[in-house]
């Protein structure tokens, strides 16, 4: 059990929790050191004083009974208190209202050890003490807040409200920093599946600016290497081509009675593998990936493939998606290809999983070992010691739906399928939503 499982793993939702957690944790310590000092304290002190008065009033009142009157009134008048002395009552009813002072309780029981005493705290914000002694009831009638800090709760609103203030203000300028990279994340991301983005500008903290420029360069060479791979293979196939066509037009040009056959068909294999080199180290240049539906795609595919199998079909619902149509087009043409030279039955299934579509050609022929698996995938590769040239194909098939994949952020994995033959299963991710102030190429 790690810590990493149960915080968030969003860049966002990470900074939020940063700010939160620290927050909490200062306001909840500011109001317990606040409770439980000052306030405490405070409380106490307050409470000390009254009971100090009450023991003044109650010593006066046996030493000093003629002057005990004018220390009443005095008591009255300065606002300190209301004193009422009632004699003969020998019990102490406990006066309506609630209990809210320790500290008050405390000095009480200090002061008067040897007198039974109560207080309660009145509705009107007022608080009454009662005394029992043996002649009689004293009843003392104050504001309460002079035994209690009856404001304190004003601490705790201002500490929360200016701590969500701060956070209010550290979220909105961290949201600025993590938007750029969001930003960032995606672009790098639409690069990767080759497309544009130009709106996409460098901004934020220096860190973010440095890593975009860098970006940015890195798109710039892969660009240069395209073209220059792209025009050197222009060359290459004006180079090819130019001989082939002229021993098509010598055999042409041949006596009937000689049989050229076979040369004509190694011809026209050399033409066709010609052709799929080309298009392997070509790929998809040019075209701009556009939102289409990925079952309607896989339709077309199937239907300019092989028809020498049995083939099912099965689409749950449309998929729409942004796609490069003709490169994927191509993939599904060749995963399907592939399994009609193998199998006899194939099932074509396209399907939607968590964030991604989902392409899964199936069919029942020999199969090949788990092991051999990334094997299929590399280029020229037909899994044939022998390499026998009789069999048509250059096998760059399963290579360039891997490829197609990969330029669409997915990728091609293979598996034993439900028919008993090879199951290959295409993955493509769903479209991520955009962040503001983005947009791709065609928009």
């Amino acid at each position: 059990m790690r810590l990493r499982d149960y915080t968030p793993r969003g860049y966002n939702a990470r900074h939020i929790l940063i700010l939160i957690v620290p927050m909490i944790i200062f306001v909840v310590s500011m109001t317990l050191y606040f409770f439980y000092t000052h306030v405490q304290q405070v409380n106490s002190r307050l409470s000390r004083a009254v009971a100090e008065q009450l023991a003044y009033v109650i010593s006066e009142r046996h030493t000093n009974p003629q002057e005990w009157p004018k220390i009443v009134d005095g008591f009255r008048r300065s606002g300190l208190m209301e004193i009422r002395f009632t004699p003969g009552v020998k019990t102490l009813a406990r006066p309506q209202g609630s209990d809210c002072c320790d500290e008050l309780g405390e000095e009480l029981k200090i002061r008067f050890p040897d007198l039974s005493w109560s207080y309660r705290y009145l509705p009107d914000d007022l608080l009454t003490i009662r005394l029992l002694s043996e002649d009689g009831l004293l009843e003392a009638r104050m504001d309460r807040k002079r035994v209690i800090i009856i404001n304190a709760h004003i601490f705790i609103v201002w500490t929360v409200s200016f701590s969500l203030l701060l956070l209010l203000i550290s979220y909105l300028f961290l949201r600025n920093q993590v938007r750029s990279i969001v930003q960032l994340s995606w672009a790098a991301d639409a690069f990767g599946r080759g497309e544009d983005v130009p709106s996409f500008k460098p901004s934020s903290a220096i860190e973010v600016r440095k890593a975009a420029r860098s970006l940015l360069r890195m798109r710039n060479r892969i660009r240069r290497y395209a073209d220059q791979r792209t025009a050197m293979l222009a060359g290459v196939s004006h180079d090819l081509r130019t001989p082939l066509t002229r021993l098509k037009l010598e055999l042409a040009l041949l006596p009937k009675d000689h049989d050229a056959s076979a040369a004509k068909a190694d011809i026209e294999e050399m033409e066709r593998m010609l052709d799929g080199y080309l298009a392997f180290a070509r790929g998809e240049e040019g075209e701009q990936p556009q939102q289409a539906d990925v079952a309607a795609i896989a339709r077309e595919a199937i239907a300019a493939a092989t028809t020498r199998s049995k083939l099912d079909f099965i689409a749950t619902a449309p998929v729409s998606m942004r796609v490069r149509p003709l490169a994927l087009k191509r993939a599904i043409s060749n995963l399907a290809n592939n399994a009609a030279d193998h199998g006899k039955q194939i099932r074509i299934t396209v399907a939607t999983a968590p964030g991604e579509a989902v392409i899964t050609v199936e069919d029942d022929g020999p199969g090949i070992p788990a092991e051999c698996y990334e094997d299929a995938f590399r280029p020229f590769s037909r899994l044939d010691p022998a390499r026998n040239q009789n069999v048509s194909g250059v096998g760059l098939g399963l290579t360039i739906a891997r490829d197609i994949a990969r330029a669409h952020g997915g990728d091609v994995t293979l598996g034993k399928s439900e028919l008993g033959g090879l199951r290959a299963v295409m993955r493509l991710p769903l479209d991520t939503e955009r962040p503001k102030g983005l947009k791709h190429e065609d928009d």
